[in-house]
This record gives C-alpha cells, structure tokens and sequence, in this order.
C-alpha cells in the first residue's frame, strides 16, 4: 500500500536541493560513508517499505514510497540484506570507505516449493506440525535472550479523509483540513531484561501529541510469541488451534534459511483475532515474516513486519508498517507507521540457548514412535542423573537441597537443550514451564506482567530539522512535509502535556463574570488549581426546582506521595422548599490511601447506593409522572478512609453522625399530565417487610469496617508506578456494619456483616463471563429505620446507568429491601458469536451479545428472578436491553432498557 502524495511547491523543493547538497558536503568533509539506491520488483516497479539489514550492526531500514534508501556506515565491509514480502531476499557484499557507493537492487518475486514438507500423519494439513512445533517453541523464545538493546525509529502520518457537515466550522477554526497529513516522529533507545522488564528512552521526538489511540507501540515492543499481544491472540499461543485454522502455502529460501509460509485463518472473524500470512523459519521455529490483519472496534489494523537472524543467533523485527483505518461518527480516518529497529546488541539466556542445530522438536501428533523412543531415552537418562544427585546430597541440609535441586533442574535443562538432537514438543513445554515456576517462586511480590520505565530527554523536543534530516532513515513524502508546517504551530500546547503540565488551565486570561455561569478552572499555582462547576439545575416532587453550586480547590502536597488535596464547598436551593442546604468536602488522595470528610445539611437518597441518577429522575418525574427517587434530609458529618495494606488487601472503614429527617412532596409540577397516571406518588417508599417506612426525627452513630481481598492480582509496572491489570483476580469482600445505641445521642442499634465476590474470566474462545455474588444478614435489628435497610440496585426507569453486573432491570426499588437474611446475585455472559454477531459485518463493526441472569432471595422476594438479553456496540456506544421478570417460576414483567456499552465508562454529574 502506498502513502498518497502531493506535489512539492516551488520553494519547498528549491529548499530541500539546497539542503540535500549541504548534507552532502557535510558528509564529505568529515569522511562519513555508507550506501544509497533504490529497490525495484522484476518489473521495474520500485519497492516502498522494503527492509534492509546490515547484518554486522545489527541494524534495519526501510526504503520509502519510491523505493529508495540511505544508509550511513563507518568505513569497513558489511553484508547487507534486502527483503520484500513474497519477494526473494538478496544479500550484497560491500565495502565502505569515506563516501557513499549506489547499490541498487532488483528483488524477483518469490518462488515456493510446496512439496518441500512431508505429510506424515494422514491428510492433516502440513500447517499444523509446522505450527505445532513453532507453537512449543513460542515460549522458548520468549526466554532464551536474556538482555537486548536497540535503536527504535517510528514515523506516523495520520490523515483525516472525512469527517461529518456539523463539524466543517470548528475543524475549520483549528485549522484542519480534509487530506492534511499530521507526522509524528520519535527516535528511542530501548532495552529489554528478561523476563518482563522494558527500558524506553525517548532520545527525539516531533509531534503533534495526538494520535487518536492509534498508536502501534503496544504491537511493537510487545512480541507475539507470547499468547496474546494488545489483547489479540497469538498465532503463536498455546491455544492457537481453539481460534485459527492454518494452511501451508508452500515454502521458499531466504539466503540459508528455509521459510514455510503459512496462512492464518480466524475460525471466527471479529476484534482480537488475526488473518493473513505468518511466515516461519524450518528449525529454528522462528518468525521469518508476517503480513496480518486484525480488528479492533471495527477499526482496521493491517500490519508488515519483518525479523532477521541478530547475530546468527535470534530472529528479532528489524521493520515494522501499521496501516490503521476507520471511520467513526463519520470522521474518517487513515494511520500510517513505519518503526524500524537498528542498532541491535543481545546477550543471550546461557541456560537455555542452544544453536539450533542441536535441537530438533519432534511432534509427538505425527512421528509417534520417533516420539515414543525419545521420551524413553530423555526418562532413562533423568533417572540415572537423580539417583547420583541423591547418592551425593544425602549429607545436605534441607535448604542446601533446595538450592542444590534448582540448580541442578537448571543444569539439566540446559544439557536436555543443548546434547539432545531431539525433544518432544510436549517435554520442551514442560521443561519451560518447570523453569518459569522456579523463577516465579523467587519473586515474593505479586506477579507482574510488564515492567516498562519510559523516558524523555530533557532535549527530546528541541532537536531542530538539520538532526531529523541525518537521523530519520526514510526521508519524508512531499504530503508529510506539507504536514509538518501545519504540525509545528500545533505542537507547543501538547508539549507541556507531555513534559508534565497535566493542570487543565482557564479557557480565559483570568476571571471572567460569565464564568460563574458556565463555569472554568484556573491555574493558581504550579501545583494548584481552582475549578467553579457548572451550575447544575434539577427537579424533583420535594425540592421543586433545585440549583446545586460548587466551587473547588485542589492541590499537590510536596510529599513523597504526591497526596491531592481537594476542598470543596456545595450550595444547593430548593426553590418548592424555600429551603437553603450545603456541604463541604475535605479529601486527601495517594496510591497508598484516601481519606474524605464531608459535613453539612443534604438530601439522601434512602439507599445510600444512590441507585437513580437526578438526571435520569428529572427526566421520568417531568416526562412520565414517576416520581421514583425517594429522599429524605440529614445534617451529618461522615469521615471514609481507605488503606491498601499491600497488593492483595485493602481495608476501608466509615463513620458518620447524622441527625434524619422525613421530607414530603412540595409541588405537583409537571411537563405532561399523563390521564392514566393519578398524579405523583408520596415520598415515602413502599415495602414489603416494613409496612410504613415514615419515620421521626433521629440521631444515628454509624460505623462499618470492610475489607477486600485480591488474593492473585497481577501488575503491570510503569516508571515505577504499579498499575493493577483489570480481572487478573477475582475479588472477595467482607463488610461489617454497626449502629451505636446512646452515642452522641444516637437512637439507632443494629448489627450487619456482609460477603461478596466479584470477578470476570474468560470461557475459552466462546466469550467473557461476568459474575457478582452478594449475601448477607442482619445480626441484630434491636432499633432501625428504613434507610438502615439492606437495599439493592433496581431499576424501573428506561436506562441503565448502573454497572450492568450487579444491577436489577426491572426490580422495584425498595419493596424487597430487608433487615433479615439477603441473597443477590448476577451472571453476566458475552458471546463471541451468538445471533446477529454470527453475520461477520456485525461482529467485525464492534457489536456483542449477552445474556444475563439476576437473582435476589429476601424473605418478601419470592425468588425473584430476571433474565435478559442485549446487544453492545449500537453505534459503538450505546446498549439496547430486553428483559423479563419471574417470581417463584410465574412471570412477573417485561422491560426495554436503554444503557452505555459496557466498554465504555461513563460518569455523570452528581446534584
């Protein structure tokens, strides 16, 4: 695929001939030498993107759009490689002095043999031993480098091809245009320490700062000879064949290496999946090659990269291109990177690597009895070595055993590896395994997946164009030099982003008296800022009309943890009620904790889950005549920390002093006068279990502790910083709640303890399950109200705007709340493919399908009972849910819920 071009304009191109000549005379002067030229096909037709590898510098290039290239070396004699997907690879010998030498290069399409495999075990596709055996190889390459280091080079132009009539202004106002290319360019040094950690300094780097979450890094500096690679699965994983077919296209000869190439073929087509074409090295069960496919969201990512032999030893990418395309709300988009890695200096794993010659995986599926003898030969000799190790260790202390057992099954490894001719697939994956798990065993932190530092020189940013032109080893296209002049005046803004001013600053210079009614922030300091909130109206049947103010501050306190101080005072006025309230908020924030405390006079919804946005009742209250959120007022005080005690507890407790008062309806205000509906109902819930919910005005002195157990969470690590990976452990919970009769007046007394567990796990390739369970009781309930009530997340209004798992459809609010024995309970599950997703268009555009169940037992609940189906993705965003209710087996009702995708997050604006 080649980058569209445009034509140079007189003067731009008047500039580069006088900057290529002074470049040249540069070179001269100082003796700088090397080879440029131009890569053609058998046709004449010039080469874009073909890779060139010099391999005594263990560096790679690309040639750009017209094939042409330029490599700069210091005086000596390099062989150097030119490659081109289904393309024969040619490697020059050539000698470099003080100047550059023109090699130019034809590469002939590739000729493949199919009959070089042999079929061997039926009419099996020979597809399958080849990946078979690169499948038990994966997890050796992942650990037979121990240490690499690298010169990395992206390049990105991004072009905006469409985008929809109602934003022609504003893109207009800022400059942008349809078919304007934006660049982004970096130069990084990176290293890799086995097993997981990643080094990336930024040495130079020239952006805009946006690339619309199209970035290729997580592809780059991932590998997919893991099982899954920015959550796509791996032709290369253990569970290869559960999510591709394969076939063998034939194999070629790429100089002295034998490459199969083989076709991937997704059993089921949609996101986290590849098709295309993986080549691989016979042998040494490397990654020659691909050209793959993917999906992400209905955004197409296509992508070419190439790997050459580092030192004889292993194949590593020297060349990447990722073409990312799509269309979104009607802006569509195009993505081009180009990343080229030079530079390369590995240190290879000494207890694992082997030349590959001495090792030869057998699948066991196809030569059995090869297979067969193999394995008795590897068991005879394992059981000779361990009766001497145990002859010799007999006087060994238990802790000299232990180590003296870990070296020696390292030992042996590396001697099964290296003086073995042959290995089974099934005893080299044991044997990894077997490593791995006495290398975890050493690490008594939690396990972490990546640990990346990522850096930017502090003159990143302030290398000028003469560095980019010596630097940059494919030269710019006349449209990505246009863009460039749009890209500089953009860029200044987006630096101090990235540099660390993460302060969001006023839209104004300074006040404005218009500000208060539409709000701003405002910088105040270098770690300060103050924010006026949007004035946020609502509606309800006891406040009539309300405003609700809020002005905050907030700031960085110059501590070791970086601890956010926010305060934040809130007005409100209900204009039925005549009535004036507030609070204010004090709260510290770190990674270890979070404290709050609030106080003032308030509303309070009766389940202090607060299950109906206000938004979502002034909409139903003004609209349909359903008034559902009931309230009451509290002059309160609540104090909540939260402390991780380590990676797998965290503990939480609340406290809170409240004086309760009942609230009743002031107004009967409305939009439409439904003539079915007899007019709002009272403020006051109605329940099942507690027949008149009314109540006096009270004192209540609260306390509850609970803790949260994450017992096998994972990290990932980045600048030190651990970041938790979502589900990599379910979650357990106990929660202990108390009312203190006859403190601090207190006229409350009950006793509650709760679990819970919580997690979402996949079920093989079918889909992703969700599951939420919540039981608990009441110990005592010697004097309580109904706000002390257990109360669950139900739902009788139009939308969802609850977490999907954990929340009722169709439940009634208050009426199953209970002060005995409780039971809830949801199952959430999302298909790969199910109904309309079985068409590949639907899935391929980001639609899913689920289904769900929820469940709740209380003693008034009559097992009730809800089950459902939706669709995710409705124009990417949106939910579309249909649900029906059961009680004790009989049907109860129906319900049409309208939500946010479930992979989205949404937060709304509390009143």
């Amino acid at each position: 695929m080649r980058v569209p071009t445009l034509p140079y304009r007189f003067s731009i191109q008047r500039t580069l001939l006088f900057f290529s000549l002074f470049l040249f005379c540069i070179a001269d002067a100082f003796g700088l030498g090397g080879i440029r030229g131009q890569v053609k096909d058998d046709k004449g037709e010039p080469l874009p993107y073909a890779t060139i590898f010099v391999k005594q510098t263990g560096s790679g290039t690309t040639t750009n759009v017209k094939g042409l290239y330029e490599i700069t070396l210091s005086p000596g004699k390099y062989d150097v490689s030119f490659q081109y997907l289904s393309h024969e690879s040619v490697v020059k010998q050539v000698e470099i002095g003080d100047d550059f030498i023109e090699v130019n290069v034809t590469l002939k399409d590739q000729a493949t043999l199919l009959e070089s495999v042999t079929v061997k075990g039926g009419d099996e596709d020979p597809a399958y031993t080849i990946m078979r055996k690169a499948i038990a190889k994966a997890k050796y390459h992942t650990q037979e480098i121990d240490t690499y280091s690298a010169r990395v080079y992206i390049k990105g132009t991004g072009v905006l091809k469409d985008y929809p009539w109602l934003a022609k202004r504003a893109l207009a106002k800022e400059g942008i245009k349809k078919g304007d290319a934006y660049v982004t360019e970096s130069v990084s040094d990176i290293k890799y320490t086995r097993p997981k950690k990643f080094e990336e300094k930024v040495i130079s780097i020239r952006s805009d700062g946006n690339s619309n979450n199209t970035s290729p890094n997580q592809y780059i500096f991932g590998s997919f000879y893991e099982p899954e690679i920015a959550e796509t699965i791996s032709p290369l994983s253990p569970k290869a064949f559960s999510y591709y077919r394969f076939e063998y296209m034939g194999t070629f000869k790429d100089r002295d290496y034998e490459v199969s190439m083989i076709k991937v073929i997704p059993r089921s087509k949609g996101d986290n999946v590849i098709d295309g074409t993986l080549n691989i090295v016979e042998n040494w069960w490397s990654i020659h090659s691909m050209d793959i496919h993917t999906v992400k969201l209905g955004i197409d990512i296509n992508i070419k990269a190439v790997y050459a032999p580092i030192e004889d030893k292993a194949w590593l990418p020297v060349s990447h291109r990722f073409m990312v395309s799509g269309k979104i709300f009607g802006f569509e988009f195009e993505y081009n990177y180009l990343a080229t890695v030079s530079n390369y200096k590995i240190k290879m794993n000494p207890e694992l690597y082997v030349e590959t010659d001495k090792m030869e995986v057998v699948d066991e599926k196809v030569d059995k009895e090869e297979a067969k003898k193999v394995q008795q030969k590897a068991l005879a000799a394992q059981k000779s070595k361990a009766a001497a190790n145990q002859a010799a260790n007999q006087k060994l202390s238990k802790s000299a055993k232990k180590a003296q057992a870990a070296e020696e099954q390292s030992k042996q490894l590396q001697e099964r590896l290296a003086s073995g001719k042959e290995i089974t697939r099934k005893e080299l994956n044991g044997m990894l395994k077997d490593y791995e798990k006495a290398e975890a065993k050493q690490e008594k932190q939690p396990e972490v997946l990546s640990d990346v530092t990522f850096k930017v020189d502090s003159m990143a940013y302030k290398k000028d164009s003469t560095y980019w032109s010596e630097v940059r080893p494919v030269p710019l296209t006349e449209q990505e030099v246009k863009g460039y002049h749009k890209m500089d005046s953009m860029a200044v803004v987006e630096r101090k982003k990235a540099e660390g001013d993460t302060l969001k600053e006023s839209k104004h210079k300074g006040f404005q008296p218009w500000d208060l009614l539409i709000g701003d922030s405002y910088k105040v300091s270098k770690h300060s800022n103050v924010k006026i909130h949007f004035p946020m109206p609502g509606f309800n049947t006891v406040e009539g009309w309300n405003l609700v103010y809020k002005v905050s501050y907030g700031t960085v306190l110059q501590d070791t943890n970086k601890t956010r101080l926010t305060i934040t005072p809130a007005f409100r006025y209900a204009f039925s009620r005549k009535v004036a309230s507030g609070n204010l908020t004090f709260a510290l924030r770190n990674k270890k904790y979070k404290f709050d405390v609030q106080g003032g006079r308030y509303i309070q919804q009766y389940n202090r889950d607060e299950p109906i946005l206000p938004i979502v009742n002034d909409f139903t209250t003004l609209l349909l005549e359903k008034n559902l959120m009931k309230i009451y007022e509290r002059e309160y005080v609540d104090v909540n920390y939260t402390r991780h005690l380590n990676e797998y507890f965290t503990v939480n407790t609340t406290w809170s002093w409240m004086n309760r008062r009942e609230l009743f309806n002031n107004t009967n205000y409305k939009w439409v006068d439904r003539e079915k509906i007899e007019g709002y109902t009272a403020n006051q819930p109605v329940n099942d279990e507690l027949t008149d919910t009314s109540f006096p005005e009270h004192q209540a002195f609260i306390g509850s502790v609970g803790l949260v157990a994450r017992p096998w969470i994972k990290y990932n690590i980045r600048n030190g910083h651990k970041s938790e990976i979502p589900n990599s452990s379910p979650s357990f919970m106990l929660d202990y709640r108390r009312a203190f009769d006859n403190v601090l007046g207190s006229d409350v007394s009950y006793d509650q303890i709760e679990l819970g567990f919580k997690h979402r796990f996949k079920v093989g390739v079918r889909g992703t399950t969700d599951i939420a369970l919540r039981a608990g009781s009441f110990l005592n309930t010697d004097k309580m109200y109904f706000m002390d009530y257990k109360h669950f997340l139900g739902n009788q209004t139009p939308f969802i705007t609850n977490d999907p798992v954990g929340s009722f459809r169709l439940l009634d609010y208050y009426r199953y709340s209970t002060a005995d024995k409780y039971f809830a309970g949801n199952l959430h599950y999302q298909f790969r493919k199910f109904l309309v997703t079985n068409i590949p268009l639907v899935r391929l555009a980001g639609i899913r399908e689920n289904v769900f169940v929820n469940y709740l037992a209380t003693p008034t609940s009559k097992n009730y009972t809800e089950v459902g189906y939706s669709i995710d993705g409705i124009l990417r965003i949106f939910r579309l849910e249909a649900a029906a209710a059961f009680q004790d087996g009989k049907y109860l009702d129906y319900g049409i819920r309208i939500g946010i995708t479930s992979n989205f997050m949404v937060s709304f604006s509390d009143q």
